[in-house]
């Protein structure tokens, strides 16, 4: 075993999740990472001090992880994980340099956000209207699509919602992403008729809820959990497109592209997004792009 492995380890994690405030996914993502690098060690190369890995090592796990199958993407992630661990142990004096700076990364090829076309949505969206009386839940349910169309917000984001984060008066609401890092995204009238709708409601069936309680509840008032949230949105996407993934997710991506394609500034719609780089949000100028391409090649007599 790695000398005071586990011990670094803990610590490690610790300082992710209270100093550099990461996800608890991305913690239990990072534990299992050094966990599986702790056992390649062992298993190759019968290493029992933290120093004396080197460059050479952690490109032979690199390797071995390629040749299991393992995308490129996801051993771009382990190695995420195991730079983020290295520059830690640099921090606390462990190791004198790390070993990473010499790793190369595998290639990605190029994936580009899944979104749904206008057209779809718009005919989805007249197709829920058109439902006569509906209930609390299903007035809540298509709520939770508008939501995700509406603001471009995480999955994670919705679920954690309280009643006091939306600002009626001003149309606006405060959304909490990642790193506790807060942002105000604005809406329109529609999403605004919705909401007072759903809220009104929600007061009728549930008096007692106080006003700091979760916006999206379950038929027992208590908050939704995110399998909630995702079936909704599956079900829904499932009616009208033949994509793959029909996700929250894909209705983040349909919000960015949406946006982008009717003229939206990169910034503004990172800001929306609450990306902390710009070079995350413009993944979704390919898109825009690739539509380009479409038209060009349908349009030009010499494309």
């Amino acid at each position: 075993m790695l000398r005071d492995f586990f011990c670094m380890v803990s610590r490690f994690l610790q300082y992710l999740e209270f100093e550099k405030r990461a996800s608890r996914h991305t913690v239990l993502s990072y534990a299992n990472d050094l966990q599986q690098f702790s056992s390649f060690l062992e298993e190759e190369y019968k290493l029992t001090d933290l120093t004396r890995v080197r460059y050479l090592e952690i490109r032979s796990w690199l390797a071995s992880l390629m040749d299991q199958g393992l995308s490129p993407r996801t051993v771009n992630r382990k190695k995420t994980a195991l730079q983020s661990f290295f520059k830690f142990l640099l921090k606390e004096g462990i190791v004198t340099e790390n070993p990473l700076k010499r790793v190369i990364s595998p290639k990605m090829s190029k994936r580009l956000p899944v979104y749904v076309e206008e057209t779809d949505l718009d005919s989805l969206f007249l197709q829920i209207e058109s439902e006569v009386d509906p209930d609390f839940t299903s007035q809540r349910n298509r709520l939770i699509l508008e939501m995700f169309y509406a603001t471009g917000m995480r999955l994670t984001e919705l679920v954690q919602l309280k009643d006091s984060d939306i600002d009626i008066n001003g149309r606006t609401i405060k959304i909490l992403g990642k790193r506790n890092k807060e942002r105000i995204v604005p809406y329109g009238p529609k999403l605004s008729a919705l909401i007072n709708s759903y809220l009104a409601e929600k007061e009728k069936l549930f008096i007692h809820l106080s006003e700091h309680a979760y916006f999206f509840v379950t038929e027992s008032g208590k908050k939704i959990y995110q399998k909630l949230a995702y079936r909704v949105v599956n079900t829904y996407l499932s009616s009208i497109t033949t994509l793959e993934k029909k996700s929250p997710h894909v209705m983040r991506h349909t919000f960015a592209t949406h946006m982008l394609n009717k003229g939206a500034d990169l910034n503004a719609i990172k800001e929306l997004l609450g990306h902390a780089n710009l070079s995350a949000t413009q993944v979704y100028t390919h898109n825009t792009i690739e539509k380009l391409k479409t038209i060009y090649k349908q349009a030009h007599p010499k494309a």
